[in-house]
């Protein structure tokens, strides 16, 4: 028995491996082995696992698989203060004791657990408790160790429901595969951390064409797009009345908004400029991009004037905007240096934007759109006003421009 145990682990272990090698993602990952697991004969009733997340808005991610509903997963947010379960809790046990592994024996009579998440799982069922940490480096415990900040590692939790709970062939499977686990889930965290950092940092289409490996500094493509230039007004002289805190608050409460209304309608963020925004919609319809970048516009002015009437009841800096949309053939891809690159935009197309969004306070309206917009966006349920044909430094034609009234209902 305790050889075909061993041979099986072994097994395991490589089948391991190769999902590691193959790419596979967490949650298949997961199910995958708790598949093969149950096969082996280990009575589990809930498998977890959890580690801390390189994302903006969470600071660890967590794992949960279970035989009547596969494999779950959850984000946990940032928090100033950790909650009271933490510290009673076995994975923080488990890492500043530095014991490396728990286990917790619930088959004798009146056996009550000293943790709170175990207890629950008792009262499911559960009669044995397992958990191992697995770390990924050689880096010190943190000072204060919080579910935010963990060290870079994994922690794995096995439940089991059996009469007898884990028999010890039970845990050598468990034990004797674990590094591979610890390994395989690291391989896909890891892809996963430079997947999601990259879209934070240089946008969705950006950053996925960055990790298939466009990275040569030249190589660019030549595209149909709809350009947003966003612009905060007045704001040079709204910093000057601000502390430092106000500003960055409020930069972010607007960006948040312009993000949001970009992405909704499938457009990409291209960079922050200071208080501007550079975006793009479209690389293959052009109709459709300059519908979307009307609708966001729309969506933007109603959003800009709620936020506004906002933060002045609360008594916060505020402030306009500008807009400007052109439509155009642009080169798109990595431009600087070999050492520092930049996945961004350039063409005329660009720089017309740009100047476009200079004239917004002469014209008198926030928001300024080409003719080549308006044209592509065919018929469309906007108003279009228009501005005139005006002189664009830079630009060898005069541009008709035109704004747009609210959305008609």
């Amino acid at each position: 028995m305790a050889k075909r145990r061993s041979i099986e682990a072994r097994e395991l272990a490589r089948w391991l491996v190769q999902m590691g090698l193959e790419g596979a993602g967490q949650a298949e990952l997961l199910e995958g082995y708790c598949a093969k697991v149950v096969a082996l004969g280990v009575p589990i009733m809930r498998v977890q696992v959890a580690h801390r997340s390189f994302h903006p808005k969470f600071g660890g991610i967590g794992f949960t698989w279970r035989p009547e509903g596969g494999v779950t997963d959850e984000q946990y947010p940032y928090m100033e203060t950790p909650p009271p379960e933490w510290h009673e809790s076995p994975f923080y046990e488990v890492l500043t004791s530095g014991a490396g592994e728990l286990r917790e024996r619930l088959t004798e009579p009146g056996c009550v657990s000293r943790f709170p998440v175990v207890r629950g799982l008792q009262q499911e069922g559960a009669t044995d408790y397992l958990t191992m940490a697995i770390s990924f480096g050689r880096e010190e415990m943190p000072e204060q160790l919080t579910p935010n900040n963990m060290p870079e590692g994994v922690m794995i939790s096995w439940t089991s429901d059996g009469p007898e709970g884990f028999s010890e062939s039970d845990l050598d499977v468990l034990r004797n595969t674990v590094q591979e686990l610890g390994l395989a889930l690291k391989s896909a965290a890891n892809r996963q951390t430079a997947k999601t950092l990259l879209q934070v940092y240089l946008g969705r289409d950006a950053g996925r064409r960055v990790l298939s490996g466009e990275i040569r500094r030249g190589s660019v493509e030549a595209v149909n797009a709809v350009i947003l230039f966003f612009d905060l007004a007045a704001f040079t002289a709204l910093t000057e009345r601000s502390t430092g805190r106000q500003t960055v608050a409020m930069l972010n409460d607007y960006f948040g908004l312009a993000v949001d209304a970009v992405r909704s309608e499938g457009g990409n963020v291209l960079k922050f400029m200071g208080d501007g925004m550079l975006a793009m919609f479209g690389q293959d319809d052009i109709g459709e991009a300059a519908r979307a970048a009307l609708r966001t516009a729309d969506r933007l002015r109603r959003e800009m004037s709620e936020a506004n009437e906002r933060r002045m009841a609360a008594g916060e800096p505020a402030t306009g905007y500008t807009m400007a949309l052109h439509a155009g053939e642009i080169l798109y891809g990595n431009i600087g240096a070999d050492t520092r690159l930049d996945f961004t935009v350039i063409g005329s197309t660009v720089n017309t934007a740009a100047r476009m969004g200079t004239l917004n306070a002469a014209l008198g309206h926030p928001i300024v759109i080409s003719a080549e917009v308006r044209a592509a966006a065919g018929d469309v349920d906007h108003e279009f006003i228009p501005l005139g044909e005006h002189w664009l430094r830079g630009v060898s034609e005069p541009k008709v421009l035109f704004s747009i009234e609210e959305k008609l209902d």
